[in-house]
């Protein structure tokens, strides 16, 4: 198992390379200059040199990138250009938020997916079964910014229940923390629960149709017990593979959340430094954002281990 981990952590870097090196090679031929936007149309060309020698944009493409990596190797992801400070420490100060809006709109979206997925499976074809899988094809289809929107003036305008947006750590007490992260976590959530509930339910229905479950059920066992034991973790596989490959879209889709709401998480950040052409910070939260999933994806091999003992690692 280590060694699976250590190749596999070790596998993380020319994924990390490659990624890194697209992005440099986008931002590069992006148009735009951070120097006219730090100055100002008024300044003098010759202030305008000097500050990109300053801060080495005057170099060309090979050598930033020579020198980005170099730093990104010592664990140094560069100095942001708007906010006087390292990214690693920028990025550090807002993982803890998108961190945070991704697990809780996992576990809404597992929650309510797994169980309407199970839940249609065995009503397959009857009402149940045909209303779940339309209000997921509704899901799929409603953009997350609009729902999101809907959810402020409902909820927070109308109701006053929620605030409109905005960020509580957990440091300032459970329920302020989870009162601010509702509503994001539950617009980004529901987003993806249709995707969820309709593997759940394709699973399902395969693993019910296997011999064992069957004889489980002419054994006289109770229709919780053969479903809990016998079919429900059987049918985990897919759906864990899913749910992985969830906080993939979750990560990409805080972007637009924390942006509706408030949130001072990284994918606000990226969005912020793309506005202002802030190249270090956008290179560095990517770079982020790139490694938490990869190490989604191995959590979830592991995860397939424990599911079922017959996998094993080499």
């Amino acid at each position: 198992m280590g060694r699976y981990i250590l190749r596999r952590l070790i596998a993380f870097i020319p994924t990390l390379i490659i990624v890194s090196f697209l992005i440099f090679i986008m931002i590069y031929l992006i148009p735009g200059d951070p120097v006219s936007m730090m100055l100002g149309a008024e300044a003098s060309a010759t202030e305008a040199d000097e500050l990109r020698r300053q801060l080495g944009l005057d170099q060309p493409f090979l050598g930033r990138m020579k020198t980005w990596y170099s730093g990104a190797v010592r664990g140094d992801l560069g100095h942001s250009l708007f906010l006087h400070q390292p990214v690693t420490s920028a990025l550090l100060e807002r993982l803890p938020v998108t961190l945070s809006l991704t697990f809780c709109a996992l576990m809404i979206s597992a929650t309510i997916g797994i169980t309407a997925g199970v839940i249609a499976s065995l009503r397959q074809g009857k009402f149940t079964d045909w209303g779940i899988m339309l209000l997921a094809i509704i899901g799929i289809s409603i953009p997350i910014f609009w729902l999101a929107l809907n959810m402020i003036f409902l909820f927070s305008v109308r109701l006053g229940w929620f605030p409109t947006g905005g960020y509580s750590p957990i440091s300032e007490g459970l329920g302020s923390f989870l009162k601010h992260l509702f509503l994001p976590s539950l617009a980004l959530g529901l987003a993806y629960t249709a995707l969820i509930a309709r593997m759940s339910r394709s699973s399902m229905l395969e693993v019910l149709r296997q011999d064992y479950v069957r004889t489980a059920r002419a054994k006289g066992l109770r229709d919780r017990g053969v479903i809990l034991v016998h079919a429900m973790r059987n049918a985990l596989i897919p759906i864990v593979t899913i749910l992985g490959l969830t906080v993939g879209e979750l990560l990409a889709g805080s972007v637009i959340t924390e942006t509706v709401f408030n949130l001072p998480g990284v994918g606000r950040l990226v969005i912020d430094a793309v506005k202002r052409r802030d190249y270090p910070v956008v290179q560095g939260g990517i770079l982020i954002i790139t490694f938490t999933y990869l190490c989604v994806n191995l959590l979830v091999d592991l995860v397939y281990g424990w599911i079922d003992p017959r996998i094993r690692y080499s």
